[in-house]
């Protein structure tokens, strides 16, 4: 038998059913959702600059950008609509750093993922072997819902500037040919950013699954099980000491029944033997 075959079979698949591996499931799919929206972007808009010498005109000024957004990279000319001379412009900003740094959260949350779920599904035994296992699958479901906090906060930021810089009324106002009033300048064709607003959905939706994680990650931990032992140990404790002192009780009253019944008893023996004492008293009379 092949390993592959070998893996499959010692697989258990009902893993998937519980949440530790369910979320984890989830949580690789929102995080190939939130990289490709991001990294995968490309995107532009076209302006049209109408001069009144009509020679002079560009009725499509294509501007196009890409992830990582290095805007301060992108140039493209336009007409100054004073002769053939052109004008080299620059979009304004820079967002790279937030976007590569969310797209390197959304890479390694997907590799780890992958691997947890596998462990998961066929090291099922091997993971909860041991408390190492668990303990590093905590600390790395902390590390990683803390990541996607920021990552996911700072590329929203990221991508307003984005949505500014490339705002076809901020490009036009960059242009001097625009400042005339006698000259015409409109957008012909602003940036679809839809892709980009999803991905700052997803990264807030990794988040929420992370921190939610926590919980069912920490449940596989010795610190959970040791704290359910710590709070079993004093109910064990009350208990037993309440059964003592039933048992006490129980033996006070037996005891006391005892006593009850053996000084009546005696009470009553010597109350009989007082008629006899007087019938030997009458004899002798």
């Amino acid at each position: 038998m092949d390993p592959v075959s070998q893996l499959a079979s010692a697989g258990t698949f009902r893993a998937l059913k519980e949440p530790l591996a369910f979320l984890r499931t989830l949580e690789l799919l929102f995080a190939i959702f939130a990289f490709a929206t991001c990294g995968g972007y490309s995107g532009g808009l076209r302006l049209s600059v109408d001069c009144i010498n009509k020679t002079e005109s560009n009725l499509s000024i294509d501007i196009a950008f890409a992830y990582p957004f290095r805007l301060h990279q992108v140039t493209f000319e336009v007409p100054t609509c004073e002769g053939k001379e052109r004008q080299k412009l620059a979009l304004i900003g820079d967002s790279s750093s937030s976007a590569e740094f969310f797209v390197t959260v959304a890479v390694f949350a997907f590799l780890y993922s992958l691997a947890a779920t596998v462990v998961y599904i066929f090291f099922q035994n091997k993971y909860r072997e041991n408390n190492r296992g668990p303990l590093i699958d905590f600390i790395v479901t902390v590390v990683f819902s803390f990541l996607w906090l920021v990552g996911s906060s700072a590329w929203a930021k990221g991508l307003s500037d984005v949505k500014v810089a490339t705002d076809p009324k901020e490009v036009l106002s960059l242009m001097s040919a625009c400042k005339q009033p006698y000259n015409k300048c409109i957008a012909v064709h602003s940036p679809v950013m839809s892709s980009l607003n999803t991905s700052v959905v997803f990264g807030f939706l990794n988040f929420i699954l992370w921190a939610g994680n926590i919980w069912f990650v920490f449940k596989e931990t010795c610190w959970h099980s040791s704290g359910q032992r710590y709070l079993s140990d004093p109910m064990e404790k009350h208990s037993s000491g309440y059964n003592q002192g039933g048992y006490n009780q129980d033996s006070y009253g037996s005891s006391g029944g005892y006593s009850q019944e053996a000084s009546l008893g005696q009470s009553s023996d010597e109350f009989g033997q007082q008629p006899s004492g007087q019938a030997a008293f009458t004899n002798q009379i």
